[in-house]
């Protein structure tokens, strides 16, 4: 990260690696909309190989009655069986920064790096995580943010259910 915290500026990313990145974490953020439409929390996440797409998903356990079924762990799901080589070469994104279950299922994998939308409502394992070798890149995107402090603020229980409280 840059001295002014933003991507791609000092970091030694380039601007089309900064613009695909925005492009991945507007997908994810599609799918925290789409989430928030259903009666749910709004997270969402998309796994990303070779700057391409290949898992969508969003927190989902409302509307599945779901235990699991965090944005991250959806978009593992909606991607299928992968190979080991390909988690290994991958990115995942998500608007929230991953819980102790995602975070964990990231490890299991060998996903190389994370890129997280905000941590400012919610902060996972990050320093755990980053102490076994994933490259985490924090956003703090001002409408990941909006996002999640809106929905806290008006579905308290919901979300304290969400993160085991």
């Amino acid at each position: 990260m840059s001295p002014t915290g933003r991507p791609g500026r000092g970091d030694g990313r380039s601007i089309g690696e900064v613009i695909a990145m925005d492009a991945f974490m507007s997908a994810a953020i599609d799918e925290a909309r789409k989430g928030l439409s259903e009666g749910g929390i709004p997270i969402g996440s998309v796994l990303v190989i070779d700057g391409k797409i290949v898992g969508r998903g969003h927190n989902r356990r409302v509307q599945k009655q779901s235990a699991i079924l965090h944005a991250e762990m959806d978009a593992l799901e909606n991607a299928g069986r992968l190979t080991a080589k390909d988690y290994q070469r991958s990115v995942l994104y998500s608007t929230l920064s991953p819980c102790d279950m995602c975070s964990g299922t990231a490890l299991l994998y060998k996903i190389p790096r994370i890129v997280i939308g905000e941590n400012q409502t919610f902060r996972g394992p990050e320093d755990y995580v980053r102490s076994r070798g994933v490259e985490l890149t924090i956003l703090n995107d001002p409408e990941c943010i909006r996002l999640m402090r809106e929905f806290i603020a008006a579905r308290p229980e919901l979300w304290n259910e969400d993160i085991g409280v």
